[in-house]
């Protein structure tokens, strides 16, 4: 499949506007977690992505927020700001057999690995993917919008994600991002030509 190299704004723009209309499912206790990853454990490659509390101090870094995971019906927030990370998740991110899709995953599993040391294993790096395909943007919202004809909302990115209870924005942004990676990942893979 031929991808074009570039998108303009003005041509994003042009797109329609998509969001994740599935199930959009809170971890921030034990029972939802054990559930959440039972599910996710039946599903060869997912949605990846984090959401940290913005920081407008140079130097201060804020801990992760939110874990996303997402297959395309259902999208799991882990609250990490309100939990830490369990074996199960862990296990789940250290699973060579379970593909995790996303964008700047590098700073994620970063991020991730502060709270709890894992090896991380099947994180698949979209840039590179795209790279691969003679893509030359690399931004989530333009990666959706070359590869998928859709184009993303960014508004909530700079929103309290230490907050205690999420908006209906944020819930719907932060599904959105892990969604759209699964979407990347699986179109990638399933509109080859070879």
């Amino acid at each position: 499949m031929n991808y074009k190299e570039t998108i303009t704004k003005e041509e994003l723009e042009q797109l329609p506007l998509s969001a994740f209309e599935g199930e959009i499912i809170v971890i921030d206790n034990e029972d939802k977690e054990q559930e959440a990853v039972s599910y996710l454990n039946q599903f060869s490659f997912l949605g990846f992505d984090t959401e940290t509390r913005p920081s407008f101090k140079k130097g201060q870094v804020n801990p992760v927020a939110l874990l996303q995971l997402s297959t395309n019906e259902k999208a799991f927030l882990f609250r990490l700001n309100h939990r830490d990370l369990s074996r199960e998740v862990v296990s789940l991110l250290a699973n060579p057999d379970i593909l995790k899709a996303g964008i700047a995953i590098r700073d994620d599993v970063k991020v991730l690995q502060a709270k709890k040391k894992f090896k991380p294993a099947g994180f698949v790096e979209l840039q590179d993917v795209a790279k691969e395909k003679g893509i030359n943007n690399f931004s989530l919202k333009k990666l959706s919008g070359i590869v998928l004809g859709k184009r993303i909302s960014k508004a909530q990115q700079l929103s309290n994600w230490e907050t205690p209870e999420l908006t209906e924005a944020q819930l719907r942004y932060a599904a959105t991002d892990a969604w759209v990676s699964y979407k990347i990942f699986e179109h990638f893979n399933n509109g080859e030509d070879e």
